[in-house]
């Protein structure tokens, strides 16, 4: 009678040792999960900031050209973003822009304005987004301003950085 007593009790601490290992490869494959989620949050947020500089830049060109194609006597930055769709000023379809963007940050089509003191016209854009960025330092020369930024808000486009105080409009 001894003898099926010591078969039970063996095969009930061996149950034990495989339930913990169970338990442990568990949390092991939950931390690893997790690992996993957040790099990949980590470079999603990364490829957004990097759409958002290269978004940024299409928007300063097309400022710039809608600048430079300015006829006389007409304002050289345009009163809506829809103007650098087809610009108004000219008689023929002049298009600095293919269309306005959706911010890869907050993933809507609004953006933050920067507008002239003197006639309250487009000079830059923003994302409205208060997020702090990845990359702060190491832009590009075009770029090189936003070093040190706080916010995604504070990374400006425009034709030409800025000097005067200027109205921002969300």
């Amino acid at each position: 009678m001894d003898k099926p007593s010591r078969t039970f009790d063996g095969r009930r601490r061996h149950a034990g040792f495989s339930y913990l290992g169970l338990l442990i490869g568990i949390f092991l494959l939950g931390i690893t999960a997790t690992a996993t989620l957040q790099t990949d949050t980590l470079l999603q947020r990364r490829a957004a900031e990097q759409e958002l500089l290269a978004i940024g830049a299409e928007f300063s060109a097309a400022l710039a050209s809608y600048a430079a194609s300015t006829p006389a006597n007409q304002p050289a930055a345009p009163a809506l973003l829809q103007d650098l769709l087809r610009d108004p000023r000219q008689p023929a379809p002049l298009r600095h822009l293919r269309r306005i963007y959706r911010d890869p940050i907050t993933r809507e089509a609004t953006w933050g304005t920067v507008l002239s003191p003197e006639n309250q016209r487009i000079v830059g854009v923003f994302s409205l987004s208060a997020q702090q960025p990845l990359k702060i330092a190491n832009f590009d020369a075009l770029s090189a301003h936003f070093e040190g930024s706080a916010h995604y808000h504070d990374w400006v486009f425009g034709a030409a950085r800025p000097v005067a105080p200027l109205t921002v409009k969300p």
